[in-house]
């Protein structure tokens, strides 16, 4: 989906349609029943999940109130009523088990969400999430180290948009984005 049709904030943070577009194939929603969104923001990838896999339960957790409103905005806009929204501060009670869990800020509680995200995830589930910053990726990788994950992948994503100057055009880059994906162990018994 472009980037262009979800209602916008001024300081509510979106996942942008290359980075996007990645990390729902990460998730490997095509067979997962649940997705938990984590700083959920205008909800672009709940809404596009949603669209993709109308069989798809969505918790959508988001904190910031202006961010909240646009999210509801964009769900109704689209339709989405396979996505459930919370407001409040990750980590935070969710009845449902997930198959699939996207990390897209962490308010500085990176460990912890790690911790919390692969507690709600089913045997094979998978955890993708996306940092701009090179710290919170270090953080996130030490973390995942000592953890019960499997197929564990690191990217660094560098977009740039053919943008028009003047009487011609440049590539306009966006800020790099790491993505990581891995999947919860499978615990046999």
């Amino acid at each position: 989906m472009k980037d262009e049709l979800f209602m916008r904030g001024e300081k509510v943070p979106m996942t942008k349609e290359a980075v996007r577009a990645l990390a729902l194939s990460k998730l490997a929603l095509h067979c997962a029943s649940h997705l938990i969104d984590i700083g959920a923001g205008t909800g672009s990838v709940s809404i596009e999940a949603a669209l993709a896999y109308p069989q798809l339960q969505i918790t959508a957790i988001e904190r910031n109130p202006a961010a909240l409103g646009l999210l509801e905005e964009n769900c109704q806009r689209f339709a989405c009523r396979n996505i459930t929204l919370i407001s409040g501060v990750a980590p935070l009670f969710v009845e449902q088990p997930a198959d699939a869990v996207f990390m897209g800020g962490s308010g500085g509680n990176l460990t912890q969400l790690i911790d919390w995200s692969l507690a709600q995830l089913n045997p094979g589930g998978r955890l993708v999430m996306t940092f701009i910053l090179q710290e919170n990726l270090s953080a996130a990788l030490a973390h995942l180290a000592n953890c019960p994950v499997a197929e564990l992948d690191c990217q660094q994503l560098q977009v740039s948009l053919l943008t028009p100057l003047g009487s011609g055009h440049y590539f306009k880059p966006h800020n790099p984005v790491f993505m990581i994906s891995c999947a919860k162990e499978q615990h046999h018994g």
